[in-house]
């Protein structure tokens, strides 16, 4: 298990949950100009290469108050709240979801599909994440904040 800033046990799940965040780890391609990822931690549960594809599992920590950043993925992403709510915004600001545990979640692919996973509430978000990437790329892409008056 490789850890990312804080590792943190948890119960590892067949499912997995989407969100990216993983720009101090290296895992996040970040533009100079892009919004990086604030009391976020990852650990990687699980990583394999098939066919050309990365798969990869991740526990994500989003801390009250914190965010993934602005972002978009190369890949599919596939996940589930484990704990807190987390609130997605679009790049046009608006709330593109808000989930509770148990939920699952997915994030759009490409770069046309910015957006930021949020943690407006008072406990830690927690999510299971399997990502689908091409081999070798980074599981998501920071992005500058698109104008809205939150990062």
């Amino acid at each position: 298990m490789t850890s990312r800033l804080i590792p943190t046990s948890a119960a590892r799940r067949s499912v997995v949950i989407p969100v990216a965040l993983m720009a101090l780890s290296g895992g996040l391609a970040v533009p100079a100009a892009a919004t990086p990822p604030a009391g976020t931690s990852a650990t990687v549960l699980s990583k394999n290469t098939v066919d050309g594809k990365d798969y990869i599992v991740d526990e994500i920590t989003i801390e009250p108050g914190g965010s993934t950043g602005w972002h978009t993925h190369r890949g599919t992403v596939y996940g589930i709240v484990v704990a807190g709510t987390l609130t997605r915004n679009a790049g046009d600001c608006s709330v593109e979801g808000t989930s509770n545990p148990g939920d699952p979640i997915t994030d759009p692919t490409g770069v046309d599909h910015v957006h930021i996973g949020r943690n407006l509430g008072t406990t830690p978000v927690v999510l299971e994440v399997t990502y689908v990437d091409p081999e070798g790329t980074p599981t998501a892409d920071g992005a500058p904040n698109p104008g809205c008056d939150f990062e």
